[in-house]
């Protein structure tokens, strides 16, 4: 291992700042995760990928990359950055994501020596290679949905001279073979916590996974199991987030069509919805409902249902808004956020969550405050 490696390793520790992790990071050679190419987004097209490859610069410059305190993405759209022939359009589906990000969900986690985890979404495996650095490779199960991925990922891990139980299968369901756990983390996001997750953690252990609905609104979800099987905790200050676990996805959204439906004055102004903590709340309202901007217009529908609203300045003063099916969606947001401005529009970590195996739900303060139901 190069000298230039070892020194790009120390100062990328001091970097990041973290005690507790810097050995690992100081020992794990990054470069090894990235494979023989990464993507770069197009800088007036987001969807655009172009692949670099390895080979195309010096060993230098390889290393720089490696460890810059970045996310390189290695995988759009199912194609491996090393496999693309050109310029891939999609959105990325695997990334080696900056190590800053990757110690502080380690660090949320609270992990340390003597903990054993299970890890949800392996990725390229760098991840998994600093706690078997700390902990051990017996304290570590990782599992990855996509099996190029794993397969690169086990790869580089075994090259990096670590050992871990590694899964090939649907994280969603836990490694139950492995359990009970004392720390369960996701580095991807989920809409709602699997209930397989709690069962395979201890009482007393946590659960730590970022979450994401389908209006985009996010929140770290910090999780302790109870003697019951129960999993409840308030949301972290931190806001995390990881590329979403492939089946919570939301389906095709259809087109936005104004004016539909019956009309009346709006209680908000639509713009709160540019506020992260406002998006995550009315998000809670209406979990299966999708939305975007145009221009000074929002669009809201739920694809099941069918139902649809939009809302826009009027004329003459204030917001109208249209909606037509069997849900209301917009009185459902105005709802939540009105309920969320009474109680001083907290960040998401004023709100907490309650998992069992009959439902999951958010609450506002405290469990007995005003709460919502994640879908089922």
């Amino acid at each position: 291992m190069s000298d230039i490696s070892r020194t790009l390793r120390h100062e990328l520790a001091d970097t990041i700042g973290s005690l507790g992790w810097r050995t690992a990071i100081e020992t794990v050679p990054r470069e090894r995760f990235l494979g023989e190419a990464v993507f770069l987004r197009d800088k007036d097209r987001g969807d655009l990928w172009t692949p670099v490859q390895r080979s195309d610069m010096s060993a230098d410059e390889w290393l720089s990359r490696a460890y810059a305190n970045e996310t390189w993405v290695t995988q759009v759209n199912g194609v491996m950055a090393e496999e693309a022939t050109g310029t891939v359009t999609g959105q990325p589906s695997s990334s080696s994501t900056f190590p800053g990000l990757v110690v502080l969900m380690l660090e949320a986690a609270q992990i340390g020596e003597g903990d054993k985890v299970l890890e949800i979404g392996t990725g390229t495996g760098y991840s998994t290679s600093l706690m078997c650095q700390r902990l051990g490779n017996a304290a570590v199960t990782s599992v990855e949905y996509d099996p190029t991925v794993a397969m690169r990922a086990r790869q580089a891990i075994t090259s990096a001279g670590y050992a871990p139980t590694l899964i090939e299968g649907d994280g969603l369901y836990g490694h139950a073979e492995g359990a009970p756990y004392d720390r369960l983390i996701a580095t991807c996001s989920v809409r709602v916590i699997p209930w397989a997750w709690p069962r395979q953690v201890r009482a007393g252990g946590t659960i730590t996974a970022p979450m994401w609905g389908w209006m985009g609104g996010t929140a770290f979800a910090h999780l302790t199991v109870a003697d019951d099987g129960t999993a409840s905790g308030r949301f972290l200050k931190d806001d995390l987030y990881f590329m979403t676990a492939r089946s919570h996805l939301p389906p095709p959204r259809p087109p936005m069509v104004k004016g539909i439906g019956d009309a009346r004055e709006s209680r908000i102004d639509p713009s709160i919805l540019h506020n992260e903590t406002a998006l995550w709340v009315a998000q809670l309202a209406v979990p299966q409902g999708q939305f975007s901007w145009e221009t000074d217009t929002i669009f809201l529908v739920d694809v099941g249902t069918g139902s649809r609203a939009d809302t826009r300045p009027d004329p003459e003063h204030g917001w109208t808004v249209y909606q037509h099916g069997r849900v209301s969606l917009w009185d459902e947001v105005e709802k939540a956020i009105l309920t969320w401005q009474e109680a001083g529009q907290p960040h998401q970590s004023g709100f907490g969550l309650t998992v069992t195996s009959k439902s999951q739900q958010v609450w506002l303060g405290d469990p007995d405050g005003p709460s919502w139901d994640l879908p089922a």
